[in-house]
């Protein structure tokens, strides 16, 4: 814990002949700084400077920085609680037999090597018996059942214009690649190389099924690059109103006439629905031609891969290999393979936002209980409830906006629902059968429960206690439809979140990160929803204009960053995530001074409190990325790099001028006309 904890701080040298100083905490390490750059030029590098030059990201990792340090932490604790209900006697049925025999089947790595792909051995045969078009799209309609891809993604989730119900809907899908520039652009190195190995790798799971096919590789390769050529850009598929497109089942013919969407939907184990959300229609009308201009048999190769792809880590080791080559070397940059505990306890507890695993909230109440004190809950209720005040004063002072709109933010806000820690109502796993010595079995049911969860929604009431991540999930997210807040226990310790140090640093820190998921309710997106969650205009045409004319300033700014030359971040893609770090911040400024309660903040080891909450921001910021890595989330992340998460929003803000004494000629000055204020 002594080593985690020196970490987590930045490697700070304490000497532990001096008890005063052990003990003090003051929620930053100044051994982390670099004294030779100024806050005003680059408040990242000013912060994390010497902890930048002498981290080195892990080898099993594509990025390190202060989230990895709490998710690895995260994750020891996880494996402790796995391992113990491994090596315990429970009843059979009961939950804790589920994970310890869950866990036991994927590390009997003897008898996985032993079965090496004869798992897959019935399902692939299923695929070679396919015959017609009509069959292979029934085919992906049951492979959702499965947890394997195709080109038609489906779903059922909340009717954005009606968040009373559930929905089915679909979505374009069927790539392997992160994004389509990469089967697009031409002439770039990187792109080139990762289809490249995507070419090599599609070879390779053949080879081990000992298929007999020709050059397969280059055959899916361009069939997913013809689906490439038709998805949507990820700018168009952030836009709320744009992937609404409700339809009757009755008339999706008219996207295409090949597909016979009856029987696709009862492969899809749903039946006959009614009313579907089409997100992505354009694609779908390209589809239809695509499906029957590619021949059955090139189907079925393709039905194969991506059937192999899929389960290619719960195989023999030569698969495992593969895999690993493909999609963490190459694409994202990693060398060496993690632990194999690692990928273990990620698949049983969930390995990040959005990630249930496959018994994610039986590991997350145990975690809770060990980990995550009633009093943290209470505290950190504290600092939403100030946060949710500080951005209503806020919207009372906001210049741009006319009384009309202010009024309808004024009512959303305060039906915002705050989510702190855990749920109250953990999910039910009794469905699921597990045995000690079959991976594969296990997660079959796994994939079938989790499936029959999501479709079983249908018809259903919504289920408001329903949570997004794990407790042992580091994240935190706003949910449009629900109109929520949710904040995980994981993401609740240091240096998000220190109950030692002072306000200043936690305002900075997880108070921002608060700001950050009430603003996302007022983004470029997440205001076109109401305070119950229905995609609906709320606004007056005028206050619209002017928001659009705020955040396309913000764009701009963003689109002029270039972490890698040549490769800049992509303002449109950002732009609701820049949008809740700069209000986020802007609102937990205000938030901080408001916790004052008209007093001065004291001075410690010679800073402010203002220039603190500007420390305990930056440093959460930290981070490392391997150059594939960075390709790819300029790319697919919504999220700007860690460096302009630090310092973009700062240059908007008064407060961070008058805290450091900003001046023209610091890289870090705007003029006060050209600052953006939002919220």
């Amino acid at each position: 814990m002594k080593i985690l904890k020196l970490a987590l701080m930045g490697m700070l040298a304490v000497s532990f002949l001096d008890s005063a100083l052990a003990q003090e905490d003051k929620g930053f390490d100044p051994a982390t700084f670099d004294t030779n750059a100024r806050p005003q030029d680059d408040l990242y590098r000013a912060v994390n400077g010497t902890w930048l030059d002498t981290t080195q990201i892990p080898d099993d990792k594509s990025n390190y920085g202060s989230f990895s340090v709490l998710a690895d932490d995260a994750e020891r604790q996880i494996r402790d609680i796995i391992v113990a209900a491994a090596e315990g006697q429970h009843p059979k049925g009961s939950n804790l037999q589920k994970v310890g025999d869950f866990y036991k089947s994927f590390m009997n790595t003897d008898r996985i090597e032993e079965l090496g792909y004869s798992p897959l051995k019935a399902e692939i045969e299923k695929i070679m018996k396919l015959e017609t078009h009509d069959q292979i799209v029934n085919h992906f309609g049951y492979l959702q059942q499965i947890g394997v891809g195709s080109p038609i993604g489906f779903f059922v989730t909340v009717d954005a214009k009606n968040s009373s119900r559930y929905l089915s809907a679909m979505i374009q899908s069927g790539t392997s690649l992160p994004d389509r520039d990469y089967y697009l652009k031409e002439g770039d190195e990187k792109f080139d190389m990762a289809k490249a190995a995507m070419v090599t790798y599609v070879n390779r799971l053949f080879e081990l099924i000992e298929s007999q096919g020709g050059d397969q590789g280059e055959m899916i390769l361009a069939l997913e690059s013809k689906l490439a050529e038709v998805h949507w850009p990820r700018v168009k598929i952030r836009d709320a109103n744009a992937r609404y497109n409700l339809f009757k089942v009755s008339d999706l013919g008219n996207l295409g006439q090949n597909i016979n969407w009856p029987k696709f939907f009862e492969a899809c184990g749903v039946g006959a629905i009614e009313e579907i959300n089409v997100m992505t229609p354009s694609f779908f009308e390209a589809f239809d031609e695509i499906l029957v201009a590619t021949p059955v048999e090139d189907w079925r190769s393709y039905l194969i891969y991506n059937l192999v792809d899929g389960y290619a880590e719960a195989l023999s080791k030569d698969f495992v290999d593969a895999h690993f080559e493909f999609h963490s070397k190459t694409l994202a940059g990693i060398p060496v393979q993690k632990d194999r505990w690692k990928d273990g306890v990620g698949l049983i507890a969930g390995s990040g936002a959005g990630s249930f695993g496959v018994l994610g909230e039986v590991v997350g109440e145990l975690y809770v209980q060990k980990h995550f004190p009633p009093e943290n809950k209470e505290k950190m209720q504290k600092l939403v409830d100030n946060l949710l005040l500080a951005f209503g004063q806020s919207i009372d002072d906001l210049e741009w906006m006319t009384d009309t709109t202010k009024a309808k933010a004024r009512e959303k806000l305060s039906k915002i629902t705050t989510k702190i820690g855990y749920t109250d109502e953990w999910r039910d796993y009794s469905g699921l059968e597990v045995t000690a010595g079959d991976l594969y079995a296990n997660l079959q049911s796994s994939n079938s429960v989790e499936y029959n969860r999501m479709i079983g929604k249908l018809g259903q009431p919504i289920d408001r206690n329903e949570w997004g991540m794990t407790p042992q999930t580091v994240n935190a997210y706003y949910n449009p439809t629900m109109n929520e807040i949710v904040f995980p226990a994981a993401i609740l310790q240091k240096p998000f979140f220190n109950v030692n140090a002072d306000d200043a640093i936690n305002y900075g820190a997880i108070g921002a990160v608060i700001g950050h998921e009430i603003s996302h309710a007022f983004d470029d997106q997440g205001s076109q929803f109401d305070g119950d969650g229905n995609l609906r205009n709320w606004w007056t045409d005028e206050d619209r204009a002017a928001f659009v004319a705020l955040k396309t300033k913000l764009i701009e700014q963003y689109s002029e960053y270039e972490p890698l030359p040549g490769k800049k971040v992509n303002g449109e893609l950002t732009q609701g995530e820049n949008i809740a770090d700069l209000s986020g911040l802007e609102i937990s400024f205000k938030a901080y001074h408001l916790s004052l309660n008209g007093k001065e903040s004291p001075v410690i080891a010679e800073w402010t409190g203002d220039q603190r909450f500007f420390l305990g921001w930056s440093q959460v910021w930290r981070r490392k990325y391997r150059e594939a890595e960075m390709i790819k989330r300029l790319l697919t992340d919504s999220h700007s790099p860690s460096r302009y998460r630090a310092n973009g929003p700062v240059m908007n803000i008064d407060a961070f001028y008058q805290a450091f004494d900003v001046k023209p000629g610091d890289r870090l000055y705007k003029p006060t006309e050209e600052r953006i204020k939002i919220w």
